[in-house]
């Protein structure tokens, strides 16, 4: 996707704070509706064998760079490492993924977040696709709302069991878990935004289940953080990836097509676009905007 979005006299209109100089911030700050930005937040994790270690940093630049030219928004570089502890794999098994404590994690986004604010903007919105990236973000956004009074909200791209933006795009029934890792979400939307980096002759077909060491009493079918046991899913365990998912895949990633992965890209676009306009009549006074602790946290 292209930076840039032309506007009525055909001039092209930058939206990456990384292509922009600081005189275009500036001028861009002082313009109605221009005090919000996306931050996109990615990971670089196992997946599928067919599809890369990127997956959700991929999907989640492409509905970032697609809403900010419908929705006229600027945004951060991506931070490309997630939350991501259970998808290391096994001790020298070479997975590759790359994973930060969830300390430094939360570090980053308050940084980024705090310098923002320094500059104007009042309206933070992250972005990712991973859903581990949700699990360590509660305190730290509520400390940057109750310190500075900004607006701060996590867009969570529509996967997994919240996929209702999508959902009549599947084609996998629901027992195929579609919207789970490496199936027919993921694959699709690597069709449509990865050329070249989906090897479907590597692509196999798998599900969830329960940790081993559990035994036959509990059972598990789509990776989140809990299991059944009696009928009941309310038995939180932190699991490792590999312990209930052998391959790294969650369902089938055989129906999976770039049409789909389109389709989907235009669904979470549009719907994070609508947010944002939404999120523009906010009223929102910024009480704290200045950054002290920039260079060191005390202890």
């Amino acid at each position: 996707m292209s930076d840039y979005r032309a506007n009525g006299a055909g001039q092209r209109r930058k939206h990456n704070l990384l292509t922009m100089s600081f005189a275009e911030v500036e001028e861009r700050l002082k313009e109605d509706g221009q005090d919000i930005v996306l931050v996109p937040l990615g990971s670089t994790e196992k997946h599928g064998a067919h599809i890369p270690l990127g997956t959700d940093s991929y999907v989640t630049m492409e509905v970032v760079e697609r809403t900010a030219a419908a929705a006229d928004v600027m945004y951060t570089p991506l931070e490309p490492f997630g939350y991501s502890p259970h998808h290391m794999g096994r001790h020298l098994e070479g997975a590759g993924t790359i994973t930060l404590a969830a300390e430094t994690y939360r570090r980053i986004m308050n940084d980024v977040a705090r310098s923002l604010i320094y500059h104007g903007f009042k309206k933070i919105i992250f972005v990712s696709h991973h859903g581990s990236n949700t699990k360590p973000v509660d305190e730290v956004m509520r400390a940057l709302r109750y310190r500075t009074g900004a607006f701060i909200a996590f867009y969570k791209t529509p996967t997994e069991r919240e996929a209702s933006v999508v959902q009549d795009l599947f084609e996998n029934p629901p027992e195929e878990t579609p919207g789970w890792h490496s199936s027919e979400l993921e694959t699709s939307c690597l069709m449509a935004c990865g050329d070249g980096l989906v090897d479907m002759d590597r692509a196999i077909e798998d599900r969830a289940h329960a940790p081993a060491y559990m035994g036959k009493s509990f059972s598990k079918v789509d990776g989140t953080a809990t299991v059944k046991f009696q009928g009941s899913e309310n038995i939180w365990v932190p699991m490792e990836h590999h312990e209930y998912c052998d391959t790294a895949v969650i369902g089938n990633p055989f129906r999976a097509t770039k049409e789909k992965g389109l389709a989907m890209f235009e669904r979470m676009a549009q719907h994070l676009a609508d947010f944002v306009s939404e999120a523009r009549n906010f009223k929102v006074e910024i009480k704290q905007s200045d950054f002290p602790e920039r260079a060191y946290y005390e202890a």
